[in-house]
């Protein structure tokens, strides 16, 4: 039985097919947890009114932009521990100072972009769905820290946007992708899309894979609850790129992080 479901991982891992593992639960109440869900959001709703806005006026006034990362960095810290989320890292060895990186991580939870964002130990853009440009205050913020919204429906507006993405890593600074596309429902894999490859590709830079497990638990899609627990991101060992056909590089990272989101399962 084990041999079976191993090798059915492997041929969805080389199709590129939606991979489903088993879901911890948490043991607190469900009413605890839809407390704390909204707690989550209502201490994100004061960060954006209070800091967020005199931030972006401020820095926007001085033109000293990118002076919003650290409060930024700073707010995100605070959110997560509102939520109750701590985040372990492993793997910061793997990352040599001076290079330049593509990210590439599975996406359950908004826990998840914070957790990215801040925690890979290098100052990255992100790449993130057109609705977040929506959001009041978070959307005019999120341009001045390099993250890009990508209009998928329309694929001029989606290729202008990798081309910001990659004069960003030609400026010294690495990248992160979800590259699933969307937040996939607790336990699961979504298929990967191929835009971040191709940008690890145009820029020749290796790619790192990133595992982050429990978010799906803890604030999970769709779920409307949010339970404390520790956020494990798992940086693994980078993807070679130069001279190498796409759909390889895309199986060789999508296995690597199955392989590790399946360990702890």
């Amino acid at each position: 039985m084990f041999d079976h479901e191993q090798s059915e991982t492997a041929l969805a891992i080389r199709e590129n097919k939606k991979l489903t593992f088993p879901v911890h639960e948490s043991n607190k109440s469900r009413f605890s947890g839809k407390l704390r869900y909204w707690w989550c959001w209502a201490v994100a709703g004061v960060l954006l009114l209070i800091v967020g806005i005199p931030s972006l006026i401020v820095l926007g006034l001085i033109n000293k932009k990118m002076w919003i990362y650290p409060i930024a960095r700073w707010g995100g810290d605070l959110w997560l521990s509102a939520c109750g989320a701590k985040v372990k890292v492993s793997g910061l060895e793997h990352l040599p100072d001076e290079e330049s990186f593509v990210f590439i991580s599975n996406h359950r939870s908004y826990l998840d972009t914070a957790t990215l964002f801040f925690y890979t130990g290098k100052k990255i853009g992100l790449v993130a769905k057109k609705e977040l440009l929506k959001v009041p205050v978070l959307g005019q913020g999120m341009h001045y820290v390099n993250i890009f919204a990508i209009d998928r429906s329309n694929p001029e507006k989606a290729r202008k946007s990798m081309e910001k993405a990659r004069r960003v890593m030609e400026s010294g600074s690495s990248f992160g992708v979800f590259a699933e596309g969307t937040r996939a429902m607790p336990g699961e894999l979504l298929p990967f899309k191929k835009g971040a490859f191709h940008l690890a590709m145009q820029t020749n830079s290796r790619i790192v894979p990133v595992a982050i497990r429990n978010t799906d638990w803890m604030m999970g899609k769709k779920q409307g609850v949010a339970y404390p627990g520790i956020i494990e991101m798992v940086l693994l060992s980078p993807v070679e790129t130069a001279g190498r056909e796409l759909m390889d590089i895309l199986v060789e990272t999508r296995g690597a992080i199955a392989r590790e989101l399946q360990l702890k399962n």
